[in-house]
């Protein structure tokens, strides 16, 4: 009976994040009915909440990528580029102010 149960759980399990809570509280209840032992109960826990961690795991990994792909393909400017570039505009207006002899100190901050 427990393999059955265990297979069937971790087949059916897909993409389903299965917190560690519900597990404990299932197989309880499976313990309390006599269909399967103490020991089975938690061996069968630590599966499926090992298997679910991972499967999310492997969800956010994916999802991040897939994201990242996207936005690149959109080809927008990130947060980066856009100090880098107002770091370069900075020192190209101090350097344009020294050749002018002008002080730019009151020009407003870029945001």
């Amino acid at each position: 009976m427990f393999e059955f149960i265990r297979k069937t759980l971790l087949a059916g399990i897909g993409a389903a994040v299965v917190t560690k809570e519900k597990v404990e509280s299932l197989t309880k209840k499976w313990v309390d009915d006599g269909k399967i032992s103490r020991e089975e109960a938690e061996k069968l826990s630590n599966e499926l909440v090992e298997s679910g961690q991972k499967q999310w795991d492997d969800l956010q990994s994916k999802i991040s990528e897939t994201i990242r792909k996207g936005l690149e393909g959109l080809n927008l400017v990130t947060r980066t580029d856009l100090e880098a570039l107002s770091r370069q505009m900075e020192e190209i207006e101090k350097r344009l102010a020294a050749l002018d002899g002008k002080d730019i100190s009151a020009r407003p901050e870029h945001p």
